[in-house]
């Protein structure tokens, strides 16, 4: 889809000087803050995961439901099976 829009007097495009200010730039650093802090949460989740002291099958497990579950594995393993390790 190709959308005209009227070019300003420096060339550039009235949708590229908005996206290039205020929100545009806004939602896409929120967005790349949001996704490096889910890396940070899944990846500490798979190394508390291998580090911890559950049989290599339960850890198997839990490292596929964290694959599978993206976000509610790692959750539901800081939430859940860290704490029934040490019991």
């Amino acid at each position: 889809m190709i959308i005209n829009v009227p070019a300003t007097t420096r060339g550039e495009t009235m949708l590229n000087v908005a996206l290039s200010e205020g929100w545009g730039t806004t939602a896409a650093v929120v967005t790349g803050l949001a996704v490096v802090a889910y890396l940070v949460f899944f990846i500490g989740a798979l190394i508390s995961i291998l580090g911890s002291a559950q049989s290599g099958g339960m850890k198997l497990i839990w490292i596929i439901f964290a694959f599978c579950a993206p976000f509610f594995g790692p959750l539901l393993w800081f939430l859940i099976g860290r704490r029934h390790v040490a019991v």
